[in-house]
């Protein structure tokens, strides 16, 4: 769900979009112009089909982004810092960075962006009656029905009770109310939400197979998503709980080695690559500030005739883009920011000076040791 590229950014959040909205984007234009205006509309110039498939795709993704906008806008309300808003094919995501910290901000944070959708849904429905009673039969008549409909049926959707819909969000804010444990309304939400997918699956390929046509399969689809989607948030949800109270100076690699910006890629291979079993190294100037991390898979990239010409810095995760971490960190809270950097590490800095690094494997065993500890507890009680 990475954004392909950027549209700006609205309300001071960064906006993207992922090359895969071209494909629904299309799909909608097709289905609209091809099929449902003619269909509704008919012995029209195929011009104006076009072009008002064209303006209902391009209202609807709009409308999209305003659900997505609401949920970034409150959530930093409640103190939680965005990192950036993607539309793809299924829809949008508000990349949040940590936990709503109590039921009622993550309420808050899940029911407005349904709320704005059914709001949309209703204006445009509002306009289409006001039209409809004037007598007025043309297309704009048909481009705001479907805009109407198609914002409240989005809205409807997501606040289903299962994760990662809204809905989920809801069902885990009232769960976790009721019983005060955050982890346990995780669970709970995150199993609907597999549960749902099921039954999209199922009631999908019952579609396809009984030739009601080819949507089955994109429900299917639908819910194999939440399936996978549910079963990540429910792994997230348990690796917090074995890592309450943990912080990044518990897990991590103190004083770890590092490397020049100025040296070549041959000479990494040739002088690091077999001398440290570590598979990513910090780059320091000024005695020992992070400005960059060099990784094997950054290395391994560059042709090997191209690694004597090649410095690190030029294949480095850059300075701007570090995950920076102090040692009396919360792990939990260092934990979302790990996808800023495609590398997944962090830099542990004191007073601007590297003093270790927290890397996946480390996360690892805090979360197995973690784990046995709440398992070891559970026994005694």
């Amino acid at each position: 769900m990475r954004a392909s590229f950027r549209l700006g950014r609205v309300a001071g959040v960064p906006v993207g979009v992922n090359w895969s909205v071209l494909v629904i984007f299309a799909l909608i234009w097709w289905g609209l112009a091809a099929n449902q205006f003619p269909r509704s509309y008919p012995d029209r110039p195929v011009i104006l089909y076009v072009l008002a498939g064209l303006v209902a795709a391009v209202v609807f993704f709009v409308g999209l982004l305003a659900h997505e906008v609401s949920h970034a806008i409150v959530a930093k309300r409640n103190g939680l810092e965005v990192g950036g808003i993607t539309l793809w094919l299924f829809g949008g995501v508000a990349e949040l960075r940590g936990e709503a910290k109590d039921p009622g901000a993550e309420l808050r944070i899940a029911g407005i962006g349904p709320l704005v959708s059914f709001c949309i849904g209703v204006v445009f429905g509002a306009f289409a009656i006001i039209l409809a009673q004037v007598g007025y039969r043309g297309l704009a008549l048909g481009v705001l029905a479907w805009l109407a409909g198609i914002n409240i049926l989005l809205a409807v959707f997501n606040v289903l009770p299962a994760a990662p819909l809204d809905g989920g969000r809801l069902l885990r804010a009232g769960v976790w109310r009721w019983t005060g444990d955050r982890t346990k309304a995780t669970v709970v939400a995150a199993r609907a939400g597999w549960v749902f997918g099921a039954l999209l699956i199922g009631l999908g390929l019952w579609q396809f197979l009984a030739g009601v046509g080819f949507g089955g399969l994109w429900l299917a689809l639908i819910g194999w998503f939440l399936i996978g989607a549910a079963a990540m948030e429910e792994r997230q949800a348990r690796m917090g709980s074995a890592l309450q109270g943990v912080r990044v100076g518990d897990v991590m690699t103190a004083q770890p080695q590092t490397a020049s910006a100025d040296m070549t890629v041959a000479d990494f291979v040739d002088r690091y690559l077999f001398a440290y079993r570590h598979s990513a190294l910090p780059l320091t100037e000024d005695g020992g500030r992070p400005i960059g991390l060099v990784t094997l898979d950054r290395v391994r990239g560059i042709p090997p005739e191209r690694r004597s010409a090649t410095t690190l810095a030029e294949v480095a995760c850059r300075e701007e883009q570090l995950v920076l971490a102090k040692p009396d960190e919360q792990l939990n809270e260092l934990l979302p920011r790990l996808n800023q950097c495609a590398d997944g590490r962090a830099l542990v800095v004191t007073e601007g000076q590297l003093v270790g690094i927290v890397s996946p494997s480390d996360i690892s065993r805090a979360v197995q040791r973690g784990s046995l500890r709440d398992q070891m507890a559970g026994d005694r009680r």
